[in-house]
């Protein structure tokens, strides 16, 4: 055991004395005692060292003994500021714990009104059961729920960017239909800005390589759809690129569909996402040796 850890684990024994019982401790919040003080201060010294020993875990837990004491005083703001210190130690070795402790201090946030850091703290479950976890439901959940926070907030721009994490998620799952709908709601956004009409053109690319999962003919009436309600779309190599696999797919030609796809990714790079997307559709074309 280190020094840093040795001296948290005697601090907690302090904390731990000071607090005396459970009815010593009910009994010294009604009466204002110092001692409960004394002790949630020993607790934050021994969780601070439990950090600098990289005890990750001790730290989260004596962290979330602080929330659960300020929880019982009625002291919501520490409370979910322990909690989400908690969480913060937590994920480095425990991401499933992190999300718990997570929760229960949005669970705070919101009753006490506070959406858009409810918000923000449901994005990082969100992200942590995406990356660490592997979750790809409960990711989008949460992602849902913090662009509903957000939105309610007026904060419009951070709630598309959970949208579209709901939208990139739901292509690989395959549900093409609500991503879809998802990326015309927030190119539709987009629009309404000036400052953020450029973005649109990039969300519409991504809805027509969904429409073109789907099907072609569906891809080319939402890039008509689209260039009507961004004509500058029209311009765009990307909006052409799915005009060529369109007209690929249409005459089953592989190798048209091949070489507009390196073509255009010889100048901008396609990422893993779309290119996904993009073998799924060229797997979808007949083959010669499939027609009999």
């Amino acid at each position: 055991m280190g020094d840093n850890e040795a001296k948290a684990v005697a601090l907690v024994a302090e904390a731990q004395k000071k607090m005396g019982s459970s009815k010593g401790f009910f009994a010294s919040l009604f009466g204002g005692g110092s001692g409960v003080d004394e002790a949630l201060e020993l607790y934050a010294k021994a969780a601070n060292l439990f950090k600098m020993a990289k005890q990750w875990g001790q730290a989260g837990d004596t962290f979330n003994t602080i929330a659960q004491h300020n929880v019982k005083a009625g002291s919501k703001h520490e409370a979910a500021t322990a909690f989400v210190d908690a969480a913060n130690c937590y994920r480095k070795t425990d991401p499933k714990e992190a999300t718990t402790s997570l929760q229960k201090a949005i669970d705070i946030y919101t009753e006490m009104g506070r959406f858009t850091i409810a918000a923000k703290h449901h994005q990082t479950i969100a992200e942590i059961c995406e990356t660490e976890l592997a979750d790809v439901e409960k990711s989008m959940q949460h992602y849902e729920l913090a662009a509903d926070y957000f939105r309610g907030e007026e904060s419009n721009s951070s709630a598309n960017k959970c949208m579209v994490k709901v939208a990139q998620m739901s292509a690989q799952t395959e549900n093409f239909e609500k991503a879809v709908q998802i990326y015309e709601q927030v190119a539709a956004s987009c629009l309404e800005s000036k400052l953020l009409q450029y973005s649109a053109a990039d969300y519409f690319f991504k809805a027509s390589l969904c429409h073109l999962c789907i099907d072609h003919l569906n891809a080319n009436h939402a890039i008509q759809r689209y260039e009507d309600q961004y004509p500058a779309f029209s311009d765009k190599r990307e909006c052409k690129l799915v005009k060529a696999l369109c007209g690929a797919v249409e005459e089953q030609d592989v190798e048209a569909f091949t070489a507009s796809v390196a073509e255009y990714d010889s100048i901008s790079k396609l990422d893993s996402w779309h290119t996904s997307l993009l073998l799924k559709v060229k797997k979808s074309i007949p083959v010669e040796d499939d027609i009999c």
